[in-house]
C-alpha cells in the first residue's frame, strides 16, 4: 500500500510539473537582462519591415545591430532612462535613426525613427536554440536501460517534433522550452508520456512519466 501511496505521489508530482512547467512558459515574463536576440516588425516609411535586433550589454554599455531587408547596421550607442532603451546607430546609408523601447513581457515594444519618420515596433525575444536536432536517450525503466530518440525543434518557446523506440513513434502534443528547461508531452498508442529535464553541460537529464503506470530518470546526449 506505501509503495502504491509513492508511485502516485511520484506519477502526480511529475505530471504536475511538467503541465505547471508548460503552463509558466506559455505566460511567463522575461526579466532581468534586456540584451539578447528579437525579431518581428516595424512600420517604417515604406511600409512594414521585418528586423532581427541583437543587444548586448556590457555593464551598462550597450552593442550589437539591426537587421532588416535592406542591411545589417550596428548600434552606435544606448542608454536605459526610465525604463525606455534608446538604440542610435551608426550612420550608414538606410540605417535607421534610433529605437526607443520599452521591455514588455518577452517583448520589446516602442517607436523606430527612420528619415525622419516614426513607425510602431514590436520585437518579440527568441530563445537561444540549444535543442533542435536529434538525441539519443536514455530511460531508466525500473532497473533496465530503454534507449529511445527524440527529435526535436524549436520555435519560440514551443517544442515540436516526436520519439522513436521500439515501441514506435510518438508525437509531442505539447512541449516548451525556456532557461535550460524542457517540458513535453508525448502521445503513444498506450497513454501520455510526459518528460521534463533540465540543460547541463549540453546533456538534459530529468524525470518521466510514463501514463500513470511507470515512473523513473531518464538522459539523453545530442547526436553531432
Amino acid at each position: 500500500m506505501r509503495q502504491v501511496r509513492f508511485e502516485s505521489r511520484f506519477t502526480q508530482s511529475v505530471m504536475a510539473l511538467a503541465i505547471g512547467i508548460l503552463a509558466v512558459l506559455a505566460v511567463s515574463a522575461q526579466t532581468g537582462s534586456i540584451a539578447g536576440k528579437y525579431q518581428g516588425m516595424a512600420k517604417g516609411a515604406d511600409g512594414d519591415v521585418q528586423m532581427t535586433l541583437e543587444i548586448m550589454d556590457e555593464a551598462g554599455k550597450f552593442s550589437g545591430s539591426a537587421t532588416t531587408a535592406r542591411g545589417t547596421y550596428k548600434i552606435a550607442k544606448g542608454k536605459i532612462v526610465d525604463g525606455v532603451l534608446t538604440l542610435e546607430f551608426e550612420v550608414t546609408a538606410g540605417a535607421p535613426d534610433k529605437l526607443s523601447l520599452r521591455q514588455k513581457d518577452d517583448k520589446l515594444v516602442g517607436e523606430l525613427v527612420a528619415s525622419g519618420k516614426t513607425g510602431a515596433v514590436e520585437l518579440r525575444r527568441v530563445a537561444p536554440d540549444d535543442i533542435s536536432g536529434d538525441w539519443d536517450a536514455v530511460a531508466d525503466a525500473q532497473g533496465q536501460p530503454f534507449p529511445f530518440n527524440l527529435s526535436l525543434k524549436l520555435d519560440g518557446d514551443k517544442v515540436t517534433g516526436s520519439s522513436s523506440s521500439q515501441l514506435g513513434t510518438s508525437t509531442i502534443s505539447t512541449g516548451a522550452w525556456k532557461d535550460g528547461k524542457l517540458a513535453v508531452v508525448l502521445e503513444s498508442g498506450n497513454g501520455q508520456i510526459a518528460l521534463v529535464a533540465t540543460m547541463v553541460e549540453g546533456k538534459l537529464s530529468g524525470d518521466y512519466d510514463f501514463a500513470g503506470q511507470l515512473q523513473g530518470k531518464w538522459v539523453a546526449i545530442k547526436r553531432k
